[in-house]
């Protein structure tokens, strides 16, 4: 082992690893009885590919580029396609991003996409999410979001009903309404297995989807109108998180998931009897924050003599999937080296399908037998191109914050089979902050996190108050305490990894993106946290809390600072008292920003105003822009670059030569 300084161990983890390993597969769904679902392609802008596993367990691409199966829903987008099985192959019906129309698709017919949905006035103005094919109506439901204006608030939500012939293509007329607008945000619609009922999910501002929504129930008409249009759970302070209906011989027919114990569990109602119950009840999340439209923690598992058989993705930090059957609350844990699962489960006979990750792979795509437990990977196998001894490994930590609190973080110390340290010296570390805020960050393997650990520089993420996994309780830490608990959470954590020897306590550095560049900010300016770190990276990050607001931001978060800084009236005030732009006095050491050009949620503006604070006071700074991004980095070339960026800045900062890359920074 060679003693090298930190920070400039030499590692095989390049950034086309890191770029090339970004985004996962995603949308898993059935389609009769094949197993679809779409994965990210960097290397062709950034699109997502749909990828078919026939019965025969061979796979193949059905979209060519340019075709990109993306909405933006929320601007986050969601479930972006839905298929059935018909005597002559495949339907499948989604939505390009390029235009946010709906288009019906054939693959087996070797014809194009045909558009089901008209050109809107507003430029992808007319957007689709969650659609279900409704073959007794011959139409798609979805979401449908309408843009009525150039402002992003100008718009409506309702769910809608499209024609399969193609025959509102060209007449928007042609769309009927299913529900009438009185809620702002819905879900798409899940119908019973005869297609005879529907439920939904839906909520008004200023509430977020964690906050408190409504779980409605109706009934179909023979005209394909919702009947007896219900709430049956739910309301101000109770989040429900998903539903399903049907699917289980004898069950009570409607599943959901609440937190009205203060975690989401799972509950079930009977259509006809008003009856209701607990399905699976213990502190463990059963359900996570609905950032996107169509997770699936849980799923009924269809089988025939079976009472409420379920696969459960349930946890406290971390997600494990286990299966449930026969009634009791007796859970079977699926077996396999995986230790946490994203909320995206599909079901076809009595095989379940997920993506799974540790912190040795990548989210995989895993298949389970119900009736075993045992679980195989069929897609997006992890393979190690370098030794898995220069990944990092997590120390799950517990950190006492300010007033005694609990801060759950995970510490990947430096690591390299090939380098340590100088004797007597320690490692510089960086905060990762996760964005959200209301979002959590696991332990699995990340090919960026490992780029900097295997070159000596150590990385703590830190699940900080406010995050979810951990109960409501925790996650409302951060209620109007944005921009004080996640900075003071931050900075604890730091400065404990200082004071016990771990890090080097004059080279801390903290990096975010989004709600996370928003805290690496602060982190700059709070005056509780100042001489912490000596530099930061912040990427599309919130900068200005009143300018993040109404017309200054995308109509899902529109109102969202309202529960995390205060109401209206006190806003102004706490948004000066605590957003970076009105403290750049306060900034004494050098920072990188990085920003997408075509950012709707954290829109460049934010950023540029950060730097005419700063503007001629001779703080050390740069500023990468990226054309055709948005929220988020998705194009390999933004990712390489943005990575060799971060890189430089630390090596500049704390004093070790640093990768090829030239960053000038701008005082």
């Amino acid at each position: 082992m060679q003693q090298s300084p930190y920070g400039a161990w030499a590692s095989p983890i390049t950034v086309e690893m890191v770029a090339e390993s970004d985004g996962w597969p995603g949308a898993l769904g059935a389609v009769g009885g094949e197993l679809w679902w779409t994965e990210p392609r960097p290397a062709e802008g950034g699109r997502r590919a749909l990828i078919r596993r026939r019965e025969d367990d061979t796979t193949e691409s059905v979209l060519a580029p340019p075709w990109n199966p993306r909405n933006r829903v929320h601007e986050y987008g969601g479930r972006p396609w839905a298929g059935a099985m018909r005597e002559d192959g495949p339907l499948v019906v989604f939505t390009n991003f390029a235009d946010q129309r709906l288009y019906r698709f054939e693959p087996d017919g070797g014809g194009e996409p045909v558009p089901l949905t008209p050109e809107p006035p507003v430029p992808a103005g007319l957007r689709f999410c969650e659609p279900v094919i409704v073959e007794r109506f011959g139409e798609v439901w979805a979401v449908m979001e309408e843009f009525t204006g150039e402002r992003p608030t100008d718009l409506r939500r309702v769910l809608a009903a499209v024609p399969l012939d193609g025959s509102a293509a060209a007449d928007r007329s042609r769309i009927r309404e299913l529900t009438d607008g009185s809620y702002r945000f819905l879900t798409g619609p899940k119908l019973s297995p005869g297609e005879e009922s529907v439920g939904y999910i839906a909520w008004n501002h200023p509430q977020m989807p964690w906050d408190g929504t409504d779980l409605r129930i109706a009934e179909i008409n023979p005209a394909g109108e919702l009947w007896v249009d219900r709430r049956i759970a739910g309301g101000p302070g109770i989040s429900i998180a998903q539903v399903e209906i049907g699917g289980n011989e004898g069950a009570a027919g409607i599943y959901y998931s609440s937190d009205k114990t203060g975690w989401w569990n799972l509950y079930w109602h009977d259509w006809y009897d008003n009856s209701s119950g607990t399905l699976v009840k213990a502190e463990e999340e059963f359900a996570g924050p609905m950032w996107t439209l169509g997770s699936r923690w849980f799923l009924p598992i269809p089988r025939p003599g079976v009472h409420n058989a379920f696969a459960v993705i349930h946890g406290k930090g971390e997600s494990r999937l286990s299966l449930y059957g026969d009634g009791t609350q007796e859970r079977r844990p699926v077996e396999g080296p995986w230790t946490d699962w994203l909320g995206g489960l599909c079901v076809i006979g009595d095989k379940v399908y997920g993506l799974a990750a540790s912190p040795a792979s990548g989210y995989e795509l895993v298949e389970v037998d119900s009736r075993t437990g045992e679980g195989r990977v069929i897609a997006n196998a992890h393979h190690d191109k370098v030794d898995p001894a220069y990944y990092p490994v997590p120390e799950h930590r517990t950190f006492e914050g300010p007033g005694g609190r609990e801060i759950h973080a995970h510490v990947y110390p430096p690591r390299n089979p090939g380098f340590e340290g100088p004797e007597g010296e320690r490692p510089p570390y960086v905060v990762w902050v996760h964005g959200g805020p209301t979002s959590s960050v696991r332990a699995v393997l990340d090919m960026e996190l490992a780029y900097f650990t295997s070159r000596g520089i150590g990385v703590v993420e830190v699940n900080y108050g406010g995050s979810t996994g951990y109960g409501r309780e925790y996650r409302e830490r951060l209620r109007e305490r944005w921009g004080e608990v996640d900075v003071e959470d931050c900075a604890a954590v730091a400065r404990a990894l200082a004071a016990e020897g771990t890090a080097d306590p004059a080279r801390l550095a903290i990096r975010g993106g989004s709600a996370g560049g928003w805290t690496a900010a602060a982190s700059l300016t709070s005056e509780a946290t100042q001489g912490v770190y000596a530099c930061a990276v912040v990427k599309y990050p919130i900068l200005d809390l009143s300018g993040w607001t109404g017309n200054g931001t995308h109509d899902f978060e529109s109102q969202y600072v309202y529960s995390l800084v205060g109401p209206p009236e006190v806003l102004e005030e706490r948004s000066i008292e605590r957003s970076p732009v009105h403290h750049a006095e306060r900034i004494e050491v050098p920072f990188l920003l990085l920003q997408g050009l075509e950012d709707a949620i954290c829109p460049p503006e934010q950023a540029e105003k950060l730097l005419r604070a700063v503007e001629g006071r001779g703080v050390p700074h740069a500023y990468r822009t990226y054309a055709g991004e948005q929220h988020g980095f998705r194009q390999a070339s933004t990712i390489v670059d943005s990575v060799l960026a971060e890189h430089a800045l630390y090596a500049q900062v704390f004093a070790f030569p640093g990768p090829d890359f030239t960053l000038e920074l701008q005082s």
